[in-house]
């Protein structure tokens, strides 16, 4: 008896009827539409839509049907075939769009924003001012002294020749330091430092004292319990008033241009003798009195600035502080570098100086 007559006879692959091809066609569709990313989509590729995909073993067995029975099978799981890969490549497309939308909003850049999300900040006025006028000395020959803050009584007022009835010693004055038998304040002025230096050198001394110092004055406008100054002091040999003006001369120049020049006004100070207060000429009006056909507002029409105090070394403090009188004399002055700044630059309040607000302080950032 012969075999089946595999040309003609039909042979039986469940894996092709129609049920089944439609049943891994939907299998694939339903697998696809439930992929929520790309990783879930890369598994439902290798499951239903690569080469071990029950479509695509199933394709492997139209081999095995007869020459008849081919065309049709073939079609159908091609047909099925062709929608699964259409369904994935419209579903991937819609993934990939998906995701380059979120990496867009999650990893975006607001080019609008400033880019400098940490702006710099600004060296103060004061010290900057401070660091010019100390300049202005060292150009001329003279070094830069400093000195502590809490300080010694003797070195404060007895060496200065401010006796023990001097009322800048009272507590309205002075911050006096805890407890009272130590003897120290908060320095009120940066003469310390001269005596300190008369004290460790010898002449000739040509030296300048910037600093902070304390004095127990309301805060407000025109006021502060904690402020700056520089002092000078020249100690050498036939030192005279002479000396002293032109120095300061020198420096009103070199702070506010050519022209400036200072005038003396007899007073006292316990420290110097004789003594004056020192004016500059106002550096708007130049003298006049007069801005835009009315009163300067700088000088209130006087043409004069007051500026601090100035005169010869007492004898007293030369001896107090080992220094010999009939051999050496020397000039001393003072003056406030916050209220020189407000001078300068047209400050109207001190406490903005103090305040440590940034948008005060930038401007000053850019002076050369």
């Amino acid at each position: 008896m012969s075999g089946p007559n595999t040309n003609y006879d039909p042979v039986q692959v469940s894996a092709l009827d129609e049920a089944s091809v439609f049943d891994m066609r939907d299998a694939a569709l339903a697998a696809i539409n439930a992929a929520i990313d790309l990783a879930g989509l890369k598994e439902v590729r290798s499951s239903h839509v690569g080469d071990r995909s029950p479509l695509a073993l199933a394709n492997r067995e139209i081999g095995a049907l007869p020459p008849q029975a081919r065309k049709d099978a073939g079609s159908r799981v091609g047909r099925a075939r062709a929608a699964v890969a259409q369904a994935f490549e419209a579903r991937q497309a819609v993934l990939e769009d998906e995701a380059q939308e979120r990496m867009l909003l999650e990893e975006r850049v607001d080019v609008t924003l400033p880019w400098d999300r940490h702006p710099m900040g600004a060296r103060h006025p004061i010290t900057m001012l401070s660091e010019k006028i100390a300049d202005v000395f060292v150009g001329m020959g003279w070094e830069i002294a400093e000195g502590p803050l809490v300080e010694a009584e003797w070195l404060n007022f007895d060496a200065l020749n401010l006796g023990p009835d001097h009322p800048a010693r009272t507590m309205q004055d002075t911050f006096w330091v805890d407890p009272p038998e130590d003897h120290l304040v908060l320095r009120t002025h940066t003469s310390p430092v001269q005596a300190r230096t008369m004290l460790t050198r010898k002449p000739p001394i040509y030296v300048a004292c910037p600093g902070r110092v304390f004095r127990t004055d309301e805060y407000d406008a025109t006021h502060s319990p904690v402020f700056h100054q520089v002092e000078g002091l020249v100690i050498d040999k036939g030192i005279s008033m002479a000396h002293l003006r032109g120095a300061l001369d020198h420096m009103l120049q070199a702070l506010f241009g050519e022209g400036m020049r200072t005038r003396f006004r007899p007073s006292y100070f316990p420290f110097t003798e004789p003594s004056a207060e020192m004016d500059m000429v106002c550096f708007i009006c130049h003298g006049s009195g007069q801005q835009d056909e009315g009163e300067c507002r700088t000088c209130r029409g006087e043409g004069w600035i007051e500026l601090g105090g100035c005169g010869i070394v007492n004898p007293r403090v030369l001896i107090a502080c080992g220094v010999d009188p009939e051999v050496y004399s020397g000039f001393a002055f003072g003056f406030g570098i916050d209220r020189l700044l407000m001078f300068r630059h047209g400050v109207a309040d001190m406490r903005d100086i103090f305040e440590g607000d940034i948008r005060f302080a930038t401007p000053f950032g850019v002076e050369l």
